[in-house]
């Protein structure tokens, strides 16, 4: 495995047009994420540094997005974006709830997609080792339909690129919710390995991701899904993760490996049960830094605005080999508040016994071992 001590060379993809937009004030999606994040990591020098780079992205064209995408979809969210009232919202995935119509969306989400294209011809080009664009991850659309927050799926769109380089792809995903989309592309080839560690799709969206899902035709074998039950903690996730991810990966060799950092498996989060940390969290980023020395970094899910950008810091700052000040920026801090980039306080939820719930983790891990002959 890859000595991520070693310094790499980072990239980190950004500019104020990524939050300029969104799906709404009430949407838990916020754009502001993106802001702190970025407003973060400037105040604390992450981006001066020799072996950083940022980034201004570009927006993805309609022959790229189609690399993943239907036409007729890309052309329906173009026209929903300008407001023609002519087509059929409903068809495609959109309405009121997780994806409303927005003005401006064709633009913003060709952006995001645009942005992980970019990291990865930058990695493929050996321009970085490592390539963060926080602001995709949008791993529910599919090929005709929004989903889940999704519009456009960047994931689905850069690995498509990537195998088109004739390279194979591991795909691991820590998101709360199941990467469905992206399983679903990449389901019947043994080209791409996917991955997913998320709560228990039977308490929540969007109820795929159970252990029997493993692929089909040449693709049997080639996905692997670890659902968690509610409330298991960072202790039996990392567990789980090690027990299953590294020597998946060893085994596949993969030429890049792709990452989705979702961080709504925090405590904190609204819409989900899972109980890690921000230590938890930047263990699963150390652990995913040793996987490979090509990496390709998304977003992904964190709907708790205190805690997405203090752990995409600590993401980058693994990527990038860098060490923060724990205590907040000055200006960071009288801007949104808080004090230390770690969790200082936890909000603990009502727990079942972790003995229990370490149990039910082992149950799961020995299935997905059993099936995978690991």
């Amino acid at each position: 495995m890859y000595n991520y001590a070693m310094t790499r060379q980072a990239v980190f993809l950004s500019s104020p047009e990524l939050w300029e937009r969104g799906h709404g004030p009430d949407h838990p999606l916020k754009p502001e994420r993106l802001q702190r994040t970025h407003e973060l990591l400037e105040e604390y020098g992450a981006f001066t540094t020799p072996n950083v780079r940022l980034v201004a992205p570009r927006p993805a064209t309609d022959e790229e997005l189609a690399l993943f995408h239907k036409e007729e979809y890309i052309d329906a969210v173009h026209r929903l974006s300008e407001g023609d009232p002519t087509v059929p919202a409903r068809r495609y995935g959109f309405g009121p709830g997780d994806n409303p119509v927005f003005a401006g969306m064709y633009d913003s989400e060709r952006l995001k997609a645009g942005a992980a294209l970019q990291a990865a011809e930058l990695l493929v080009n050996e321009e970085c080792d490592v390539a963060f664009s926080y602001s995709g991850g949008l791993h529910h659309a599919g090929p005709d339909f929004a989903s889940g927050f999704c519009i456009f799926g960047d994931i689905a769109v850069a690995i498509h690129w990537l195998l088109r380089q004739g390279l194979r792809v591991a795909y691991v995903d820590i998101d709360v919710h199941h990467g469905d989309g992206v399983q679903n592309a990449f389901y019947d080839t043994d080209q791409v390995l996917t991955i997913s560690l998320h709560q228990d799709p039977r308490s929540l969206f969007p109820g795929t991701g159970y252990v029997h899902e493993i692929g089909a035709g040449r693709g049997q074998g080639y996905s692997v899904n670890v659902p968690l039950p509610p409330y298991t903690g960072e202790d039996s996730y990392l567990w789980a993760f090690r027990q299953v991810v590294p020597p998946l990966l060893e085994r596949f060799a993969a030429d890049v490996v792709v990452t989705q950092l979702g961080v709504d498996t925090h405590v904190r989060d609204p819409l989900a049960s899972l109980a890690l940390t921000t230590a938890g969290h930047e263990a699963l980023f150390q652990a995913l830094a040793e996987l490979g020395p090509s990496w390709l970094a998304l977003g992904g899910g964190g709907y708790d605005i205190s805690v997405v950008p203090r752990s995409w810091t600590l993401a980058f700052g693994v990527m990038a080999g860098q060490t923060f000040p724990e205590d907040l920026p000055p200006g960071y801090q009288a801007r949104y508040g808080g004090r230390t980039l770690r969790d200082d306080e936890i909000i603990r939820l009502e727990r079942l016994p972790p003995s229990w719930l370490h149990a039910q983790v082992e149950k799961v891990v020995a299935v997905v071992k059993e099936q995978l002959k690991l």
